[in-house]
């Protein structure tokens, strides 16, 4: 009975509050990852997006203004991860703060003599546990320049693996995976990179992914959804193990 309400809700949502026509073309037109989906796979990430405008605010900073059709845009690529998984995974949470460009939070820590630094690292993009994703709108407008870089399946994969607790790389995996596997995977993965790394060689994924296990999580993500061939040729396991969880094969 719960399923039949929510379902008549969501039905009755898209009825009233549709993406016109015209802005979901364009949309599609520049989200890679929805262009290479099937009609009906287009079809659910449009009731997804649709969702997503509703139940999230999106809020521009600084004089920004984003108009429908970025709106739609930005809500497309968010929804692509959740394609297979459904819209409750991107419960708890309800706002996208989105800056013109790149964005420095100010930060402090205390090192072991207990004196007090301020950080100052240019971001891109940042996602707080059940508190908002913040995103750069210049580089959200370059992701199609940018080979497997989308800033916004980037913070979308830090928020399913923080379902579980901090971003550590190990999202809440399906009943039929293997968290042996996925560690096991994942982990001669980083060593490999890492080793690669040393020599100078050519990584197959962004250098980024070796600052931490959640940033080789979403770096990773990033590649499967926008470059799968790429990342199934160089890091076949790596793919495997995401088309697992994100029950979704790009190829």
């Amino acid at each position: 009975m719960f399923n039949k309400i929510r379902n008549w809700r969501i039905r009755r949502l898209v009825a009233r509050r549709p993406i016109a026509e015209q802005l979901w073309q364009d949309a599609l037109k520049h989200c890679v990852p929805a262009h290479r989906l099937g009609a009906s796979d287009q079809a659910t990430l449009r009731v997804l997006a649709t969702l997503f405008l509703d139940r999230k605010s999106l809020e521009p900073t600084t004089g920004l203004h984003l108009d429908e059709a970025d709106r739609v845009l930005l809500a497309t690529h968010a929804c692509v991860p959740i394609l297979k998984l459904g819209y409750d995974w991107y419960d708890g949470w309800h706002s996208v703060i989105v800056y013109p460009d790149a964005f420095i939070p100010r930060r402090e820590h205390m090192d072991a003599a207990g004196v007090v630094h301020q950080t100052n690292t240019v971001m891109a993009g940042e996602a707080w546990g059940r508190g908002p994703v913040i995103l750069s709108w210049a580089h959200v407008l370059n992701i199609a320049k940018k080979p497997a870089h989308n800033v916004v399946i980037h913070e979308m994969a830090h928020k399913l693996d923080m379902l579980n607790g901090d971003a550590n790389g190990f999202p809440p995996l399906h009943r039929r995976m293997d968290r042996r596997v996925w560690s096991r995977v994942f982990s001669s993965a980083w060593d490999r990179l890492r080793d690669e790394q040393r020599t100078g060689a050519d990584l197959p994924l962004d250098p980024y992914a070796l600052e931490s296990p959640a940033e080789f999580f979403a770096v990773a993500s990033e590649h499967f959804f926008e470059e799968p061939a790429t990342l199934r040729q160089h890091l076949p396991d790596v793919y495997r193990q995401l088309a697992q969880f994100y029950r979704q094969h790009p190829l």
